[in-house]
């Protein structure tokens, strides 16, 4: 089945392909999630002290005055392997969900494929992700909380149970999956787009720096498009998670 820049979409691939599609997005999502954790730190007590913490800067200097330094790596555990985690299904799962969805929806249904498929990887990503996310954001936005993982996962099934880690899985759903499904359909037409009007060249024709250069591109353009959209869900998730409301509509509301 053809893609949209005139590739097969699905075709038979060599035994291990979607274990390395896992593995790399795997790594590539925990690390990245690891880099970016100071920023994380701020978006989240942002989000959770709004009044406290109205601006970048005014986050970071009182953060900085309070805490330390070591505040802005807070959760930085629940970073590299949640997302590392939700990365390797995401990735190596959306592959996988395209060539068999493709085989049932046909050639003419590409953003169909597209969006079915990441919807698909994303909802077990999520299962994956929740209970790292649960105990990054209580660590970042309450310090006294807990250190990291190592006492946070105790701490959270001793008073919650098993519901601690996934009272926040819809709102996560509900961010994570409109950002998946925009994310994948927006590089696979962004790739298509760069390829034929840009390079106006088969991918198979251009050197590896024009091929890294393109999945670059269609990349940032993917990710920036998908995290305007799924940013209402994220404070939600931020809410729920510290108690700031006990339900969808108590969060909802306190957003608002």
């Amino acid at each position: 089945m053809k893609g949209t820049d005139g590739r097969e979409m699905c075709k038979e691939f060599p035994e291990g392909y979607y274990r390395v599609c896992a593995l790399g997005g795997m790594l590539s999502a925990g690390t990245t999630h690891l880099v970016i954790t100071p920023l994380d730190v701020l978006k989240v007590n942002m989000q959770v002290h709004p009044i406290k913490y109205s601006s970048i800067s005014t986050s970071f200097t009182t953060l900085l005055r309070e805490q330390g330094p070591s505040a802005f790596w807070r959760g930085c555990g629940g970073k590299f392997f949640g997302y590392g985690m939700q990365g390797a299904c995401r990735f190596g799962l959306y592959e996988y969900f395209k060539e068999v969805h493709s085989n049932v929806l046909g050639e003419q249904n590409k953003s169909l494929v597209f969006f079915v498929s990441s919807a698909s990887a994303e909802v077990i990503a999520n299962v994956a992700l929740c209970p790292f996310e649960a105990i990054k954001v209580r660590v970042q936005a309450q310090p006294h909380f807990a250190k990291g993982l190592a006492d946070g996962f105790p701490k959270i099934y001793l008073s919650e149970g098993i519901h601690g880690f996934y009272r926040g899985l819809i709102p996560l759903w509900g961010r994570n999956l409109p950002f998946s499904m925009v994310m994948f359909s927006t590089f696979e037409y962004s790739v298509d787009f760069l390829y034929r009007r840009v390079i106006q060249a088969r991918k198979e024709d251009c050197t590896k720096a024009q091929q890294l250069g393109v999945t670059c591109l269609a990349g940032y353009a993917a990710g920036s498009v998908a995290s305007v959209i799924s940013n209402p869900a994220d404070n939600i998730v931020s809410s729920l998670y510290n108690k700031k409301a006990n339900s969808l509509q108590q969060a909802y509301e306190w957003t608002c």
